[in-house]
């Protein structure tokens, strides 16, 4: 009975020490993902990168930190930055990165999203603060790529690569909005105009060069106008409208004169 007595003592005096080990086992084997690796420090230094797959640490002594080497995203917020002719623009944009040395991400840099965010703000003011506004609105890719240019310089030593930056909206104040739509108008309505005076010259020249034809081909101008009767006629209307050849005066000015000549012979 008593030999009983001390095997369960010492089964409960067990106990608490093989959860602790068993705790202490589970804590030092870590599992990466595919797209994950491991920074191992042991007693505070680096001492190697773990790949993907099963890893056992040394409890205590070791410890590890995870980095994800995805294509990652960083929003930068919506800021108001001042062009080189004072025009006051709200500008957002996403910075699209990926680590490429977990080493330096970890060691160099304490917060690397967060410090890609902020030098892309920066660089973002410089950038656009060295350009006209119409260059910002006309040109964005082309102020993207020199951001870009700048920001991955700079977060090549933390071991991050910028993929790209992209500017997402550009506000424009209220007042630049109606004088760019004023703007835009006017040269709608400068196009309109350039269009119908093309068509006017067009139509002037197709009428020059037919009446110039009728009138070197003889009888030509009549067949015309007998023409317009029928396709006049064909329409039933209320008025009757009757054209005379333009030569008919001088017709009948000439009869005149032959009659008037025969009737002097005869007297």
């Amino acid at each position: 009975m008593e030999e009983l007595f001390e095997q369960s003592w010492l089964l409960v005096c067990l106990a608490p020490l093989i959860f602790i080990v068993l705790v202490i086992l589970m804590r030092s084997i870590r599992i990466l993902d595919e797209f994950e690796r491991g920074v191992v420090f042991t007693l505070g230094k680096f001492s190697g990168i773990r790949n993907p797959g099963l890893n056992i640490l040394i409890p205590v002594i070791q410890r590890m930190q995870t980095v994800d080497m995805r294509i990652m995203t960083a929003e930068v917020p919506r800021q108001e930055v001042m062009t080189r002719d004072n025009i006051s623009l709200l500008v957002n944009a996403v910075v699209y990165f990926k680590v490429v040395d977990p080493e330096a991400a970890i060691i160099k840099i304490e917060d690397y999203v967060f410090a890609i965010r902020q030098y892309t703000q920066a660089a973002l003011r410089d950038v656009i603060g060295n350009n006209e506004m119409d260059a910002v609105l006309t040109e964005r890719e082309q102020i993207a790529e020199s951001i870009k240019e700048i920001v991955d310089t700079e977060t090549d030593s933390w071991g991050v690569d910028i993929e790209s930056i992209k500017i997402q909206e550009i506000e424009l104040p209220a007042e630049m909005k109606r004088a760019m739509a004023r703007q835009a108008e006017a040269e709608r309505e400068r196009r309109a105009m350039i269009i119908a005076s093309q068509g006017e010259l067009s139509a002037s020249e197709n009428l020059r060069d037919a009446a110039e034809i009728l009138a070197a081909t003889p009888g030509a101008l009549h067949l015309r106008t007998l023409q317009t009767i029928r396709d006049i006629s064909s329409d039933p209307s209320e008025k009757i409208v009757l054209f005379l050849p333009s030569d008919l005066g001088t017709v009948a000015q000439t009869i005149t004169e032959v009659t008037k000549t025969g009737n002097d012979h005869v007297g």
